[in-house]
């Protein structure tokens, strides 16, 4: 009994307990190589093409402790490392900022590469700060470069992740830029232009990519009793891929 809340006093503090929603041990598109992939529960934005809907809510998802999570990524440490790691995709994982920092401080001491996952939708606090001194690699999802057309997207204008970007180009952490591809809402000729403006003000970018919007994930906002804003938003093709890319002037 007394260890059971003792356990539950624990999991209060946040620097080593996550809520997680799930992991993908063999990933092969999130970051370079083979990666370890921790999905963690939350997020605060309010993407309307978001194709894992279930993983919005904080109180959902299950906690473990850091020291769980580390231990399972190290059994795969043969199969992700030299060329892969580990990246932290959620939600939004920086929701969960104190746990990274510890998990990743661990992880940089066995040298195994670290990339989060993020919108940059947050404010660079000191917490923030440190983690990216752990990151070796950051995915930045640029929702929308038109602020107005950003908030109506995911509810919130993009101030904070163009911001993010910045911070990221100064410090000299490697980024790739994403940006989902919604037929009609991202493709704009002159939105596209502004992007490609955007991206090359910064210094650190490796890599950009274009994912095309797809409807799979419809079925969890209709699992969930939920609406789905883009029902007649077709999905996106090869073609519309290539036209973004030849806007963007990348191959």
């Amino acid at each position: 009994m007394e260890k059971n809340k003792q356990l539950q006093n624990d999991k209060k503090d946040l620097r080593y307990y996550a809520k997680v929603h799930s992991i993908e041990t063999f990933g092969a598109v999130d970051g370079p190589g083979i990666r370890f992939v921790l999905f963690l529960q939350g997020c605060h934005l309010q993407c309307k093409y978001c194709h894992n809907r279930d993983t919005w809510n904080m109180e959902e998802g299950k906690y473990q402790s850091v020291d769980e999570i580390y231990e399972t990524i190290l059994k795969y440490k043969n199969y992700i490392t030299p060329n892969g790691g580990v990246t932290v995709s959620g939600g939004e994982p920086l929701l969960q900022v104190k746990f990274l920092i510890e998990l990743f401080t661990k992880l940089k001491k066995k040298k195994i590469h670290t990339c989060i996952d993020t919108s940059g939708m947050v404010s660079l606090t000191d917490d923030i700060k440190k983690l990216l001194t752990l990151t070796d690699l950051v995915l930045l999802d640029i929702k929308h470069i038109n602020s107005e057309k950003c908030k109506d997207l995911v509810g919130f204008d993009n101030k904070l992740e163009l911001n993010f970007a910045k911070y990221l180009s100064d410090n000299h952490i490697p980024i790739w830029i994403r940006q989902v591809l919604v037929p009609g809402v991202t493709d704009d000729e002159k939105d596209l232009q502004t992007l490609k403006k955007f991206i090359s003000t910064l210094n650190t970018v490796q890599k950009i990519e274009i994912l095309p919007y797809h409807s799979i994930g419809k079925y969890k906002w209709t699992k969930l009793g939920l609406g789905y804003d883009l029902a007649d938003i077709r999905d996106a093709t090869s073609d519309d891929v290539k036209r973004v890319k030849t806007i963007l002037g990348i191959s």
